[in-house]
């Protein structure tokens, strides 16, 4: 029986990513760019992918560090994908980690949302998480060493009201990393979901805005609706990720690790 007792290391040895390349999507700014920068700052390398490649190349600016490459992606695009996955090959030599991230958050009622739309969502935020790992998983298997992929979930699609097509892709989210995990434990690959609630990402704060919110409206409607009493932010969320992908957690995979402040809105807490 195989024991990976690691109870003589140290917490700094254990959260380090010293070593380790990691490929982080939709990381331009908000959850993306903070994860990032917690990976940065344990050590590892990282792709920062976005879909607006300007983007990318100014949050690498912002962090500050040759460890970090930009590189622009759609998840949606099979091809783009790939070549995203080959680039950490090239560049890094291999992936560690993998970050699916990108998404997008629509607020449609059932009604109002036409087939265009429906296939969006589910293209981004489910069609996006299964190219990415299984690109991720392809050379991570052919490498031979393991590795962590990271899905983004959310804990108010259990049952918040509107957005079916949203909740269906985010909860497949879900299933699909439960799947995953079942197939690459074998090959020490490790697959977990964060489900954060609403958390104040500079995206969160434009839609927020449209509606006619201002961001302290937001913050003070957030932190009564929780129990912790107040709103999330971005490193809120990578500081989780940073736990799930170091060996801090390294018997875990398979899990939805919520990050919501108790958020009622998402089931039992």
């Amino acid at each position: 029986m195989a024991i990976a007792d690691m109870s003589d290391r140290t917490i700094e040895e254990l959260v380090s990513l010293a070593g380790r390349t990691a490929v982080v999507t939709g990381a331009g700014r908000g959850i993306g760019y903070a994860i990032a920068r917690r990976f940065v700052e344990a050590g590892a390398q990282v792709i920062v992918a976005d879909i607006d490649r300007e983007r990318a190349s100014e949050a690498v600016g912002r962090l500050g560090t040759d460890s970090a490459v930009a590189a622009g992606v759609d998840v949606t695009d099979r091809q783009a994908i790939a070549a995203l996955a080959d680039l950490a090959v090239a560049r890094m030599g291999g992936i560690d980690i993998w970050v699916n991230n990108a998404g997008i958050y629509p607020d449609d009622a059932l009604f109002d949302i036409d087939d265009d739309q429906w296939d969006s969502v589910l293209n981004v935020n489910l069609r996006g998480t299964y190219l990415g790992a299984r690109e991720a998983a392809t050379r991570m298997i052919a490498r031979g060493k393991g590795g962590v992929i990271i899905n983004i979930s959310t804990a108010p699609a259990y049952v918040r009201e509107g957005a079916p097509h949203y909740v269906a892709s985010k909860l497949g989210v879900v299933a699909l990393t439960r799947r995953m995990a079942a197939e690459l434990g074998e090959h020490g690959i490790r697959v977990l979901a964060l489900a954060p609630t609403v958390i104040l990402t500079p995206g969160m704060v434009e839609s927020a805005a449209e509606g006619g919110w201002a961001l302290d409206d937001l913050a003070e409607q957030m932190s009564r609706e929780l129990p912790l009493g107040r709103a999330g932010v971005p490193d809120d969320v990578a500081r989780v990720a940073l736990f799930c992908a170091s060996d801090l957690a390294s018997f875990m995979t398979g899990c939805e690790v919520r990050v919501d402040g108790g958020d009622k809105h998402g089931g039992q807490t």
